[in-house]
């Protein structure tokens, strides 16, 4: 058992079964717990690779306990989760406002106006969508969010389409849209410099170059 899997299965075994003193944290405040957590997670998996972190380091960073940080999270590795679901969850707001009459551009301009909510933590995304080519324990983090992510676009998209639930074409675009999103940012990460200037709009054009190419499916293929 390595050492982080100790300090999980020891904090697990000495959390008091109620809480005393002062009261929980907020939902909000959580978040934003978790959030700082994931930040400081990045920069130090950038700067030392995961197997040079350790877990009480992270905790650390972010000014908390270990044993706060095993509250939050099951494994190191999972630290960065909220950078990656944040972004998801702003394509899945897109995807509500995302009317029946609009076609992919009106999906893409959507995209572009929520993504400066999301401006401070751009790089450590980016950082960290690079981790994953080459960190196998954050690429199963980064590919279990999408695939708790597919399900979450399928309802939306079958509600988009009047449907009570997603069918099997529902089920295809979801998935599609969700390999669009990631292999875009993957793209982008990838063939980036992190060290020069970021050339604005330039993520969301690859984005969108992918999720047309998503709509467009295999009519290149079939001659339709």
């Amino acid at each position: 058992m390595s050492r982080d899997s100790q300090a999980l299965a020891g904090a697990a075994a000495t959390r008091p079964a109620r809480r005393t003193g002062r009261p929980p944290l907020t939902e909000r405040r959580k978040a934003a717990t978790r959030l700082e957590i994931a930040r400081e997670a990045v920069r130090l998996f950038t700067a030392n690779g995961v197997a040079g972190t350790s877990a009480e380091e992270i905790a650390a960073a972010a000014g908390i306990s270990s044993r706060t940080l095993w509250r939050y999270f099951p494994s190191k590795e999972s630290c960065v989760l909220p950078l990656l679901t944040g972004g998801l969850e702003l394509a899945t707001r897109c995807l509500r406002s995302w009317r029946p009459d609009q076609d992919v551009a009106d999906l893409l301009d959507a995209m572009r106006r929520v993504a400066e909510e999301a401006a401070d933590d751009r790089a450590a995304l980016l950082n960290l969508v690079r981790l994953t080519g080459s960190e196998p324990g954050l690429r199963a983090v980064w590919l279990e969010a999408h695939r708790e992510a597919e399900p979450v676009f399928a309802a939306v998209l079958a509600e988009r389409a009047g449907l009570p639930g997603p069918d099997l074409d529902i089920k295809v675009q979801a998935a599609m849209l969700n390999v669009a999103l990631r292999t875009g940012v993957e793209h982008y990460a990838a063939h980036t410099d992190p060290s020069v200037a970021e050339q604005p709009g330039l993520l969301e054009a690859t984005v969108g170059q992918a999720l047309r190419a998503a709509a467009r499916g295999f009519s290149h293929q079939d001659g339709s």
